[in-house]
């Protein structure tokens, strides 16, 4: 069941307009700054999710986007503070366009887009690799579209400095996914987190260990995801729960694309890059 949202804060400079998003940790509002006079998003993380991990997380958050932000494909943050009921909040830019997410969920997208797009988050993803940052969680719902209709890499929650030795609690393992149907006897892709679909196989063990290489696995699962119109690993008439897509992630089973006007060429890069084995994908 889908939480309510929270309360939007009281920000001097700027007039609330509508909720945005709700996340597990955040909501994001649609506000209209006064001086630069300009539409903005802001993320404001729930009073109950305030503790030291959380706060540190979403300064962290910040801090990252922050870094990244003179990169024309990834959203651009403005301002981070607290508001005056103590929950911590940033401004980034407002991309008013629908999501990949949404666009897929409509049509695929046209080979020419979706190279376009891939070819400008490729972009991206070079640019935090190349300044020490995975991001951890790309999938179509990451991507959003601004005003120009380009795409802006967003949500940068569990993005991790490359030297981390390893993921705490950034992905559900499949041991753990395995209990907890065992427990209840069904899982769902909202119960452990909707970026199954899109995750390396590396992702799914006990004690993860991503590199860049994993990124590139889940940027060409999103890229497929888009041409296809649907994620990599599922069956249309088949189980595709939870741990039906990690069975195949992990045997690297890619569902043949229905589509003939995808040239071959493309199809390989994408095979390439959503490899089973990380040492057969491309390193960017």
């Amino acid at each position: 069941m889908r939480r309510p949202a929270s309360t939007p804060p009281v920000l001097p400079g700027y007039e609330y307009s509508r909720l945005l998003g709700s996340g597990g940790f955040s909501d994001v509002f649609l506000y209209e700054q006064q001086l630069p006079r300009r539409a903005v998003a802001v993320k404001v993380l729930l009073t109950e999710e305030i503790t030291p991990a959380t706060r540190a997380a979403f300064v962290a958050e910040a801090n990252v986007m922050a870094q990244l932000s003179a990169h024309p494909y990834i959203a651009t943050i403005f301002h981070a503070d607290v508001a005056s009921d103590g929950r911590p909040y940033f401004v980034m830019e407002y991309c008013s366009g629908p999501s990949l997410a949404e666009q897929y969920k409509r049509a695929p997208l046209p080979v020419a887009d979706a190279l376009r797009t891939g070819i400008r988050l490729s972009s991206a993803v070079a640019t935090a690799h190349a300044a020490g940052i995975l991001h951890r969680d790309i999938k179509p719902g990451n991507v959003l579209a601004n005003d120009y209709g380009w795409p802006a890499l967003t949500d940068f929650g569990i993005a991790s400095a490359l030297e981390d030795d390893a993921v705490s609690g950034a992905t559900t393992t499949a041991a753990a996914i395995r209990a907890a149907e065992d427990t209840t006897g069904a899982t769902s892709g909202q119960s452990v987190g909707m970026s199954v679909p899109w995750s390396p196989p590396e992702m799914f063990d006990d004690d993860p260990v991503p590199d860049v290489r994993s990124d590139i696995f889940s940027l060409a699962a999103t890229i497929w995801t888009v041409l296809a119109g649907a994620t990599p690993f599922e069956v249309r008439g088949r189980g595709n729960g939870t741990l039906d897509l990690i069975g195949r992630i992990e045997r690297g089973a890619i569902t043949p694309m229905d589509r003939t006007d995808v040239p071959r060429s493309l199809i390989a890069v994408l095979q390439k890059g959503m490899a089973s084995r990380r040492d057969d994908r491309f390193v960017d």
